[in-house]
């Protein structure tokens, strides 16, 4: 199997903050900023596996700002490690001004996703190309993060 490139990975979205997904502070509530993660990076993901993943972890998500109601919110997710059958995903979350462009980040996510046949069993995936140096520098960080885990797995806790 041929390594993929990350671009090909790499997800955009926009979302307005509406009312409805607001707490009583007027931001948005962190569960609707957890859906909206979940999703970009399971697109991500399925870009690099050429198919359906499942979410297996989140193993970071750090809230850094609010998000206030009527903000234009960007996501940005891309695969930032590749091992056998799964893979790391970065997320990227940024409040937009639509009167400047200027963006400010609000909050970032790593997640791991496992490819998945149709019945729901892992499936090999191809290793990740790096075309950076941010993208070389993402995936050392990313395979210490995986390296943790699987020593906490080994020691049987939970991360």
């Amino acid at each position: 199997m041929d390594p993929i490139a990350v671009s090909a990975s790499r997800s955009e979205t926009t979302h307005f903050v509406l009312p409805g997904q607001a707490n009583g502070r007027g931001t948005l509530f962190g569960g609707v900023v957890m859906q909206w993660i979940d999703e970009i990076a399971a697109i991500a993901g399925a870009r690099h596996a050429r198919g359906p993943v499942v979410t297996v972890a989140v193993d970071a998500l750090h809230f850094i700002a609010p998000i206030p109601v009527g903000a234009m919110v960007v996501m940005k997710a891309a695969v930032n490690l590749a091992s056998h059958t799964s893979m790391e995903v970065g997320v990227r979350v940024e409040v937009e001004d639509p009167r400047t462009g200027a963006r400010v980040r609000t909050t970032k996510a790593y997640l791991t996703f496992v490819a998945v046949e149709d019945d729901g069993r892992p499936r090999p995936i191809a290793s990740l190309l790096a075309e950076t140096d941010d993208d070389r520098r993402r995936m050392t960080a990313a395979a210490g993060r995986r390296a943790a885990r699987l020593a906490a797995r080994a020691l049987g806790e939970t991360r």
